[in-house]
Parts: structure tokens; C-alpha cells; sequence
């Protein structure tokens, strides 16, 4: 039969999962990273989840379509689901880090007091910008970092200096396909961001990440506080 349904355009879907939490029905899921219509049966072309879309990668077209099972969509309906990952992988589902609630490692009885390991200042996970979804409740009234993912590994006191207090989202603009500043936009217009700090390597590539979180504050229409550190190849702080 001939009728409306939803259309999503792979290419502007930034993964970040609302419209799986919007479509009630379960018409839509995550495959790789992508929202994709699982059951066109299951959809049943009202719109819930065209709304949600902070991309504008939902549509509708008219089109010939199995017709919508409502009696199947109520029997689904009362399944329990655990919460959708971004990208279909559990290990990618979005949680909040209580430090306070993990007991600190205190090394072996015969190490000296510098092995000890420092403690870990992430507060979130997952931590890559195409990963973290947008609407995620961490977000709001957060400090946010955005740093290129090789200033972790070039500054030594990274957690503490940077990471502690604030909501971490890493990248590569020169290896990830794509710009982040779609993504980055949705995050700050769909949260009450207090502060962004950037963190940037030298090299003129990651000149990308600190292009993205600039255009996204533009874009956003928000005044939100921002400054931009770099980190030299060796690992100094060039400007602060």
C-alpha cells in the first residue's frame, strides 16, 4: 500500500539516538553509528520523531510501504528494552561517572607512595564528539571540554588540569570524517552549557577542532564563555 513514512538521510544523521527515544513504536534503531527505519510496519507516519531531529536528517515521503500493524506496535510496546546505544554498541551507552562512589587504589603495601596511580578525572562516558548523544543528562549545567584527542597523551597532568570538573569530548578534525560543529551546535542548543574550554595540539591541523567549537557557539546564538589552550608537541602550554 501507498502511504507516508519516514525517510532518514544517512549523511546528516550525526548518531546521537533522540529519534529512538522520540519514536515510540519502535520503527527506528541504531546500525552502525546511523538511525535507520527497522520495521516499516512499526511506523506510523505521525511525525513523533521529525521533531527530535536536531540535524534535520528525518523526512517524510509518501510512498509504497507495509501498512502500519498497530496490533504488533502495542505488543512490542509492553517488551521491556534496555536504553539504545548511539551506535548500536553497548559500550558506547551514555552514563555519568561517580568517582566518589569507587574506592581509590592504594597500590600495593610495598610501593612507594609516587606509584600510585592518579585518579581518573572522567565524569561521562562515551567521550568521542560523534558518540556522546546530544540530549545526554550530563550535559546540562556542565563545564564542557572539547580537546584533540592527543593533547591527553602529550600533556602529562591532563585529568587534573583539564579534565576535572568538566564534561570531556574528544576528536581528531584530520581523521574523523566530516565537522563537528553540527554536532557541537545541537549540544549547546539543547543544554545550558556554562563554559567550553578547548584544548588544541600546535600543528595547524588541529586548528579544526578550535574552527568547530567556534562556529557551533555562533550557531548556537548563545553567550557562553569559551577559551582556547594550546599544547606543544613536547608537551607545554603555549597559550592559556
Amino acid at each position: 500500500m501507498k502511504r507516508q513514512i519516514i525517510t532518514i538521510d544517512e549523511d546528516k544523521c550525526n548518531g546521537c539516538g533522540i529519534c529512538v527515544s522520540a519514536c515510540h513504536e519502535g520503527a527506528i534503531g541504531m546500525v552502525d553509528g546511523k538511525a535507520k527505519l527497522l520495521r516499516e510496519d512499526y511506523c506510523d507516519g505521525l511525525g513523533n520523531c521529525l521533531p527530535a531531529c536536531p540535524t534535520g536528517a528525518i523526512t517524510f515521503e509518501e510512498r509504497e510501504a507495509q501498512a502500519f500493524n498497530k496490533e504488533e506496535v502495542e505488543k512490542n510496546m509492553q517488551t521491556p528494552v534496555s536504553e539504545p546505544a548511539p551506535c548500536g554498541c553497548p559500550g558506547t551507552q551514555a552514563k555519568a561517572l561517580r568517582h566518589d562512589m569507587i574506592a581509590p587504589n592504594p597500590g600495593p603495601a610495598t610501593a612507594p607512595q609516587s606509584a600510585y596511580a592518579p585518579e581518573s578525572q572522567l565524569n561521562q562516558w562515551p567521550v568521542q564528539i560523534k558518540l556522546v548523544p546530544v540530549n545526554a543528562p550530563y550535559f546540562q549545567h556542565a563545564n564542557l571540554l572539547v580537546a584533540a584527542d592527543c593533547t591527553a597523551f602529550s600533556y602529562g597532568d591532563f585529568h587534573n588540569k583539564f579534565m576535572k570538573n568538566k564534561i570531556t569530548l574528544i576528536g581528531c578534525p584530520k581523521l574523523d570524517e566530516g565537522d563537528y560543529a553540527e554536532k557541537l551546535t545541537a549540544i549547546l542548543q539543547n543544554n545550558d552549557i556554562k563554559s567550553v574550554t578547548v584544548v588544541r595540539m600546535e600543528v595547524p591541523c588541529c586548528g579544526g577542532i578550535e574552527y568547530a567549537v567556534k562556529n557551533a557557539l555562533q550557531n548556537s546564538g548563545k553567550m557562553i564563555p569559551w577559551q582556547v589552550v594550546t599544547i606543544s608537541t613536547d608537551g607545554k602550554i603555549l597559550e592559556d
